[in-house]
């Protein structure tokens, strides 16, 4: 309960503390979860704290009931199963309740992320800070500070002259950031904003390894799962987020994917880390073998894996890689892992949906033929020499999405892969679609039933041959 409610509210530090009522309450409810973990005797760690990302819910008091929580867990030195049960419940509603509250708080820092290899897109990037910062919020006659691509400061097409001789004080307001930012300095951002596709999602989730502020993404790709704003009303859309309508924040899971190395002496060494939106991906690369990769859950291990690889995708990456090799569209709001065979060695490998409190690790053998290779959201390919393995669990540094309706991701489905939709819709019994001389007889079918299978004359006692045939006439 404890370690699956924070690694979708993590803990971290930010600049922007919440107020003092807020943190008592969060502080009330982490130490009430805790106490009743160790009271259990739980085998969870205590590093597992559960605390409110603060950048998402200064108003936490707002938005859920805290004492009603703590109430059912007050001076309770055991619990039955029942009381417990009840406990673990109103945890998860705490957590729905954090995502369907829109979320009201003052913006001061934009940054936009622009889709790479598309000059049209610097055109509109240059139009949407200009609006950014000039249009007056909270009480100030100018707008936000907004952050832009460092690679466009010497760009023509975004004109940045141009914009600062529009006033002299956008000088101190236009900055520029920088993938090292990004990574060290998350805090500095109160909001993204995305122009391009899901690829250019994707690479925002790359930008930002830890800590996540919330992402609205406009629609200017060839794809939109993730998607779902349109630019052309971009004044519309922000003026209703960042007004009294408050955004409604989706914590998309993510995978935390560490690569271990063999060492020497039998030990492992911890490589490289990556925070995966989508999914990681394991295959044997240019090997003429298939993939020999043991499959171990919670320490045990689950199977032998003989495939031309395997997909360990997230439930925002179940329409992506995985959905292409046959695996199932799961709901973004579902927290689970998904594990879907590339051409398996067997047909009795199907793909399953695990659980995502499970700690995965996958490993290739020290005897295996070849190698194997990973792939972290399509990026950072790296070889998987024998003895080495990567763990797969899920983060504790989910990635927020601005929302625009509550059935977006039906929507997405639908528009992107036509789920669910026919050529033509089937054509009801309709008697009244004859002629106009034929209104006097429209509660009269002309052919009522099927001649193949029932008498073809009214008044005929002799059935058709199909339906002697079925009666054993």
């Amino acid at each position: 309960m404890d370690s699956n409610y924070q690694r979708h509210h993590p803990i971290h530090t930010h600049t922007r503390l919440p107020s003092a009522s807020s943190a008592a309450a969060s502080e009330r409810l982490t130490n009430a979860l805790n106490d009743l973990v160790l009271s259990g005797n739980a085998t969870t760690p205590q590093t597992a704290m559960i605390k409110s990302p603060c950048f998402y819910h200064t108003r936490f008091d707002d938005a859920v009931n805290i004492d009603k929580v703590l109430e059912e867990i007050t001076n309770d030195e055991s619990m039955s199963h029942c009381r417990l049960v009840q406990t673990a419940t109103s945890v998860r509603e705490v957590s729905k309740q954090l995502q369907r509250r829109p979320l009201k708080r003052a913006v001061r820092s934009v940054m936009i992320v622009t889709k790479a290899r598309d000059n049209q897109l610097v055109v509109l990037t240059s139009e949407l800070t200009k609006w950014l910062l000039s249009t007056p919020r909270y009480g100030s006659d100018l707008g936000f500070t907004v952050y832009v691509d460092s690679k466009l400061r010497n760009s023509k097409r975004f004109d940045k002259k141009g914009i600062l001789n529009q006033n002299p004080r956008f000088e101190h307001m236009l900055k520029f950031w920088t993938p090292d930012m990004c990574w060290n300095q998350p805090e500095k951002f109160d909001l993204v904003l995305t122009l391009g596709g899901d690829g250019t999602v994707l690479y925002t989730s790359w930008l930002f390894q830890r800590i996540v502020p919330p992402v609205l993404s406009f629609s200017l790709g060839s794809l939109g799962f993730m998607t779902t704003f349109e630019f052309e009303k971009y004044k519309e859309h922000l003026d209703r987020v960042l007004g009294d309508a408050g955004m409604k924040i989706n914590l998309r899971m993510r995978f935390t994917c560490t690569v271990w190395r063999a060492g020497l002496l039998g030990d492992s060494q911890e490589g490289e880390q990556f925070e995966v939106l989508n999914e990681l991906v394991i295959d044997r690369g240019p090997s003429p073998y298939v993939s020999n990769l043991e499959l171990y859950g919670d320490d045990e291990l689950l199977t032998v894996v003989q495939a031309d690889g395997c997909i360990f995708s997230t439930p925002t990456g179940s329409t992506a890689y995985s959905l292409s090799a046959g695996g199932s569209l799961v709901h973004p709001d579902i927290p689970a892992i998904l594990l879907t065979p590339i051409c398996p060695h067997t047909l009795s490998f199907r793909p399953m949906v695990l659980s995502d409190t499970m700690a995965l690790r996958v490993a290739v053998p020290r005897d295996s033929r070849a190698t194997a290779y990973c792939a972290f959201d399509g990026k950072g390919r790296i070889e998987l020499r024998q003895g080495d393995h990567v763990t797969i669990t899920a983060s504790q540094y989910p990635f927020p999405t601005v929302t625009r309706t509550d059935n977006e991701w039906f929507d997405s489905v639908r528009r992107t892969l036509r789920w669910n939709v026919r050529a033509a819709a089937q054509k009801p019994f309709d008697s009244t679609a004859g002629t106009p001389e034929d209104e006097a007889d429209d509660d009269v079918w002309d052919i009522d039933t099927d001649s193949g299978f029932y008498a073809s004359e009214e008044g005929s006692a002799a059935a058709s041959p199909i339906r002697k045939q079925m009666l054993g006439m």
